[in-house]
């Protein structure tokens, strides 16, 4: 079975249950660890190490994703998350990290968090 990442948004944080894995309700896509992996062990690791966010909730301030677990990636974040995704794809030119570049833009233009559900 292959190890996947989920990226979603978040409609509503007030509504965000950190003790429930929910991708159908973020409406999550789904990344192959191989992508995401090869950040890490490529150039783009120090990048996506800055990446502000929120380790399982927003009292728990993080910087990075929570590979094996739950990441919150505020609007502010967003932008530099998508410049990190587009980065990789330019060497891979992945079907799915074009779906999760289109999922963080619309997050963008909706001013909205995105959740990451680890492997």
């Amino acid at each position: 079975m292959p190890c996947i990442h989920q990226f979603g948004i978040i409609d509503c944080l007030e509504e965000y249950d950190e003790d429930k894995y929910e991708p159908k309700k973020y409406n999550c896509v789904s990344v192959d660890d191989d992508f995401l992996g090869e950040i890490y062990h490529a150039g783009l690791k120090n990048k996506i190490e800055k990446l502000e966010t929120f380790a399982h909730n927003t009292d728990r301030p993080f910087k990075d994703l929570a590979y094996y677990g739950i990441t919150l990636i505020p609007p502010k974040s967003l932008k530099y998350f998508s410049d990190i995704i587009v980065e990789e794809n330019i060497k891979y030119g992945s079907k799915e990290l074009e779906v999760l570049i289109n999922k963080i833009s619309i997050a963008i233009k909706e001013n909205k968090w995105m959740i990451h559900y680890g492997i």
